[in-house]
């Protein structure tokens, strides 16, 4: 007997709970700048729960999948950054 679905399911619940606090300091957050952490933050806990999917599936094509959601996470934070500190973001 393996204690490693288990973990899994324990890590799974754990993320689905950060994604749900980030989700609500998104809507209800005080400021723009918390709203952009709290998205770029939804974005790294998204990548973890899809790896997190593949090992307990042992599925090796998800991880190309949370290498996708990495990358639109770090372009999207990285150009909305950009726009609320200049108001544009291609010079």
């Amino acid at each position: 007997m393996s204690i490693l679905p288990y973990a899994l399911g324990l890590c799974m619940v754990a993320i689905t709970v950060s994604m749900f606090l980030c989700l609500v300091r998104m809507v209800m957050g005080p400021s723009i700048v918390d709203r952009l952490l709290a998205l770029d933050t939804l974005f790294l806990n998204a990548t973890c729960l899809v790896v997190i999917l593949g090992l307990y599936w042992a599925s090796t094509s998800l991880f190309e999948g949370a290498l996708l959601v990495a990358m639109l996470g770090f372009v999207s934070t990285a150009a909305l950054a950009r726009y609320f500190t200049t108001g544009h973001v291609i010079d």
